[in-house]
């Protein structure tokens, strides 16, 4: 992997979030935190899952590993995810444009949040997170249609075919 690839990859899961923040905001606040009885109840509760996921995984490639979620995520409303999202993407552009290719290759050791020591190869990493917030967005889009909202599609093939026609 290459860091022009990852580049490319954090800007299609920046392209399928911001799709889906958009899309739940359709929702009104009873629809938004109703228990439909996911792996994580609520629509509100798996987009805080997805957003504070990615901030933990920054947080380990920049060295920290944080020993529980960010303060406040588990309560946050549309307006506060899309804020504390905001700050993550922009955190991960950054990291992701400090890199170079040899980077990628580069250990990074971290802890879970359950202190369980792990190493792994950066470029590894920086997959699993985007494959691990395409599984949630997954759970959002059945969730919408649970709710009777309109789901919105996130393949990554339709960011590289909207990509190309503003080309």
């Amino acid at each position: 992997m290459r860091r022009n690839e990852v580049e490319e990859l954090y800007a299609y899961n920046r392209w399928a979030n911001e799709r889906m923040l958009n899309a739940v905001a359709a929702l009104d606040d009873e629809a938004f935190t109703r228990d439909l009885g996911g792996s994580f109840p609520s629509v509100r509760d798996t987009l805080a899952h997805l957003i504070s996921a990615e901030w933990i995984w920054l947080q380990r490639w920049l060295g920290t590993s944080p020993t529980r979620d960010p303060d406040g995520w588990a309560d946050m409303d549309l307006p506060g995810l899309r804020r504390f999202y905001a700050e993550v993407a922009a955190g991960q552009r950054a990291f992701i444009e400090s890199l170079t290719d040899a980077d990628l290759d580069r250990e990074i050791s971290y802890r879970t949040l359950a202190g369980v020591a792990h190493t792994n190869r950066l470029a590894f990493l920086l997959r699993h997170v985007v494959n691990h917030s395409s599984y949630h967005r997954g759970q959002v889009t059945m969730m919408l249609r649970q709710l009777g909202a309109t789901p919105v599609a996130t393949d990554l093939i339709l960011f590289d075919r909207e990509r190309a026609a503003r080309a």
